[in-house]
């Protein structure tokens, strides 16, 4: 068993990650923003004891000093796994970034200041609310590492999140999103935010040599079902906008472009961040974690073999539009994650029929 530190308790990816940890035995305090959500998670998990699931309120994770006290534990913690971070916009409301920090495995977004401000020092991230991405991305994970390192020196292990055309993608690529790249939009700002923390929390790694070590998730798109005590329709992480939009009848004169071709399920995406703090193998590397290539028209698909109450608001097989490219999509490579890890990827059938399933629950 270890004594884990899972931050942003509440969001998508870590609501699973923190079933995956509960399974697997661990002791978990998670973080939260607010007492009701700490409440809502509890309620969730009525047979769990107070030594395996607690919680710690962080209210603001952009603060200097936000996880001063949440790193110190009696047991101490072994592991910490971030996934605490700014929402993604059109208001910022959308997928988290995900980092796990285990007293092997730790990443740390070190010098903000030579990544995020112009040569006029006036901080270019003030347009287009890429301040708002990039400073609670970047700060936050930093400043829990500081933390770690000052507080929690028996945290050894930190597994991370990051995100990601003829080409074979693998960990040795990095999002080629610049500085001025990012300030375009606030869609590049959320994707460079991810790219400049992890390359500042190696460069951490690198240059201050701590006790621990880092291992980071880079995931594609994350789809699968949602948490249904934490998320309504209207609250949806982005990625499964496309199966609510499609049931609800917005894909059935056409389908929207699939943009992203790869994906994983986010079952397997938490259970990827859980092995990375139990594989001892998984000390100081990135992962690219992805089930391999799916399309809307797919989805579609599954839908309508397995839901045929949704068959009038769901595109027909002649539906144009959501299908792979003529010209063909890039190549990936993902045997590190299936081969160290062990992950086996569930199928993109068995993801949406979940997704869908818990969808209804919720009103869908």
């Amino acid at each position: 068993m270890t004594r884990v530190l899972l931050t942003g308790g509440s969001g998508f990816i870590a609501a699973h990650v923190l079933d995956t940890l509960l399974e697997h035995g661990h002791s978990v305090v998670t973080t939260v923003r607010t007492q009701e959500k700490a409440d809502r998670i509890k309620q969730a998990h009525p047979n769990v004891s107070k030594d395996k699931l607690d919680f710690a309120i962080v209210k603001d994770i952009g603060q200097e000093g936000a996880f001063e006290k949440a790193v110190v534990s009696d047991p101490p913690f072994e592991a910490v796994i971030h996934t605490a971070s700014v929402r993604k916009s059109r208001d910022y409301d959308g997928g988290r970034r995900t980092d796990i920090l285990d007293s092997r495995f730790i990443s740390m977004w070190k010098m903000r200041r030579r990544y995020l401000c112009s040569s006029d020092g006036k901080g270019l991230l003030n347009i287009h609310g890429a301040k708002d991405m990039y400073d609670p991305a970047i700060i936050g994970t930093t400043d829990i590492l500081r933390s770690i390192k000052k507080s929690a020196p028996s945290v050894k292990r930190v597994p991370s999140k990051g995100t990601w055309p003829e080409h074979t993608y693998s960990e040795a690529d990095w999002n080629p999103l610049t500085l001025e790249e990012g300030k375009a939009n606030p869609a590049n700002a959320y994707r460079a935010s991810k790219t400049f923390a992890e390359k500042a929390a190696w460069e951490f790694l690198e240059k201050e040599k701590p006790n621990f070590t880092v291992a980071t998730m880079n995931p594609p798109l994350v789809l699968g079902p949602i948490v249904h005590y934490l998320n309504s329709l209207s609250g949806l992480n982005t990625s499964n906008e496309r199966v609510r939009d499609m049931i609800q009848g917005k894909f059935k004169d056409e389908i929207s472009p699939t943009g992203t071709f790869i994906w994983i399920d986010v079952r397997d995406l938490a259970l990827s961040h859980v092995k990375a703090i139990e594989v001892p193998s998984a000390a100081n590397k990135r992962f690219f974690v992805t089930a391999g290539y799916f399309t809307n028209k797919q989805i579609g698909e599954v839908l309508r073999k397995h839901f045929p109450e949704f068959a009038s608001q769901l595109p027909a097989d002649s539906t144009p539009g959501g299908d792979f490219p003529s010209e063909g999509v890039y190549k990936i490579d993902n045997s590190r994650a299936k081969d160290l890890l062990g992950v086996q990827f569930r199928s993109l059938e068995d993801s949406i029929v979940d997704t869908a399933k818990s969808l209804k629950a919720v009103g869908v």
